[in-house]
């Protein structure tokens, strides 16, 4: 018998640990939380038109999810999204295909001509992508620190002239710097789906409010008072730590920013009592790719964007 699917049930944080449950099995690269997911559920922008779907047996089991929605910020309409996870231990049971078709149909109804999705490198999802219509487009790589062991480099003793280290909770009172640092290095992303990326109150809900943020072991790098650059710490509250989001502005690069700022937040969140740190990369991202292989972070898997035509365009 076929799993049903049904949506999360927003209010019960059982349902949600369950998710997160089967999210760290399938994907044991990224943090899940139940409260994170229950966040993301509850904060999403309407037009996003997010839903986050539940794989459960007869007996109630929870076996699979996936998240589904509109790429509401992009300047193309129709981009949608679905990202589904079975749990390993239950593959074979129909459950990766019935969330597929339920995320696909609510994309077409939503107005998505376009489905994107991120997929393990290997054999049988690629083969379970491409037996659904999906085409390859691009790739990235999960990187993983060994952080109790690792040799991280010291900080220097002394900071080079203007240059100044400060967590990001010493922007509380007011925000609004990072998110335009933000902004501005994220156009620099690799990306297939470009986004317009200048909602302040969609970032606060989403991104400095997200229940993964650590906020205490984010480091921003001033330099004569300005920011210039920043490194996003999210954590599972217990041992794991993930590289969120790593900028430098344009007028700073070069300067090794980047690394003083990972330098700093790893040395902190080890000291917090963080044991593995994780980070994610474009497999193009070359720059990013040397700094992440420089403080020891190795490749522990690969991830591949597929995309497939969901309804006819306009054309």
């Amino acid at each position: 018998m076929s799993p049903s699917i049904r949506d999360l049930r927003p209010d019960d944080p059982a349902d949600a640990e369950s998710v997160a449950r089967v999210c760290r099995a399938a994907l044991p690269f990224l943090i899940s939380t139940a409260r994170g997911i229950g966040s993301e559920l509850a904060s999403a922008h309407p037009d996003k038109r997010y839903r986050r779907l539940v794989a459960e047996t007869g007996d109630g089991l929870v076996i699979g999810t996936a998240q589904a929605g509109i790429a509401h910020d992009s300047p193309v309409p129709g981009q949608g999204f679905v990202n589904a996870y079975v749990d390993p231990a239950r593959r074979g049971l129909g459950a990766g295909s019935a969330l597929l078709r339920a995320a696909e149909e609510h994309l077409a109804a939503q107005g998505a001509t376009d489905s994107y999705a991120w997929v393990l490198d290997e054999p049988p999802h690629r083969a379970f992508a491409e037996r659904h219509g999906y085409r390859a487009s691009r790739s990235a790589h999960f990187l993983r620190l060994d952080l109790a062991s690792a040799a991280l480099p010291a900080l220097p003793e002394a900071l080079p002239a203007g240059v100044e280290l400060r967590p990001g909770e010493a922007f509380a009172a007011d925000p609004r710097p990072l998110f335009e640092a933000d902004a501005a290095t994220s156009l620099d992303e690799p990306s297939d789906v470009p986004a317009e990326f200048d909602d302040y109150e969609d970032w606060l809900r989403n991104t400095w409010n997200h229940p993964y943020l650590d906020r205490e072991l984010t480091t921003v790098v001033l330099v004569d008072g300005e920011v210039a650059a920043f490194t996003a710490a999210h954590t599972d509250g217990a041992t794991r730590y993930s590289s969120g989001m790593t900028g430098t502005l344009s007028a700073f690069r070069g300067r090794g920013l980047a690394k003083l700022a990972k330098t700093d937040s790893l040395l902190r969140a080890r000291a917090a009592g963080y044991t593995e740190a994780f980070t994610g990369n474009d497999t193009g991202n070359a720059p990013m790719l040397a700094v992440n292989t420089w403080f020891g972070y190795a490749v522990c898997a690969t991830e591949t964007r597929f995309t497939k035509r969901v309804a006819p365009s306009d054309d």
